[in-house]
């Protein structure tokens, strides 16, 4: 299982929320890039990128953090926040993301989304779905749906997805352990899926009960910023 650390991203600063609130956020380090660098140095080959800003405008804003990152870096990134229109997609792969997700714009826009799909392929577009009570939430989780989390992924595995990104907003930031069933009715409905946990995780047993269950990756933020896991637990872990 891929151990992908995540930096939210918010004026250019690393940042965390909880559960989605933008009032509680929490800056722990003004220069993103030497986060970056901290998990490279460490082993680690992945990133999850998210623009919070971008998420909330609803258009890519924090662009030059990316640029910033994927050129000083050999980290694979994925990058997520405010992909909304072409010109957005074609900013964020010129700027150095390998994946990009799409959430809101999937629930919006479905014909944009695979649009996207059939242009870059399933390896380079992520799904996005996440939830609240099993119904997705798009825009930065600002705006509720009642489109079912379950029927939305099985509905987009149908037309090629390949990777999605699944977090309970619920759990997001509360260092309260992921929501494993989830991700195991996930499993159960499109078994070929590559799925990304995301949320929640608060120690090493977390992720281990992740990796038990055969998911493709776990994102690990806030757990990383307050020291409840250590870039080395993880890499050791990685290898």
């Amino acid at each position: 299982m891929h151990i992908i650390p995540a930096i939210d991203i918010i004026e250019g600063k690393a940042v965390r929320l909880t559960q989605g609130d933008y009032s509680q956020k929490k800056e722990y380090n003004a220069r993103p890039l030497e986060v970056a660098q901290q998990f490279e140095d460490a082993g680690l080959t992945r990133l999850h990128l998210v623009d919070l800003d971008g998420a909330k405008e609803k258009r890519v804003v924090n662009w030059k953090v990316l640029e910033l990152i994927a050129g000083k870096t050999r980290l694979h990134i994925d990058f997520g926040g405010g992909v909304q229109s072409d010109d957005d997609l074609r900013v964020v792969f010129e700027c150095g993301a390998k994946q990009v997700t799409g959430g809101s714009i999937a629930v919006k826009q479905p014909d944009v989304f695979e649009r996207w799909l059939s242009r870059y392929g399933s390896q380079a577009i992520i799904l996005g779905a996440d939830a609240h009570n099993e119904k997705i939430a798009v825009s930065g989780w600002q705006e509720a749906t009642e489109v079912w989390v379950y029927d939305f992924v099985e509905t987009y595995v149908e037309k090629g997805v390949n990777y999605v990104i699944s977090t309970d907003v619920a759990k997001d930031g509360l260092l309260q352990g992921p929501s494993f069933d989830l991700y195991r009715n996930l499993q159960e409905r499109s078994p070929q899926l590559n799925i990304i946990a995301s949320g929640g995780v608060s120690n090493m047993q977390d992720i281990e009960t992740l990796a038990d269950m055969g998911l493709f990756g776990v994102i690990v933020g806030k757990a990383i910023y307050e020291g409840r896991v250590t870039l080395k637990e993880l890499t050791l872990f990685n290898k």
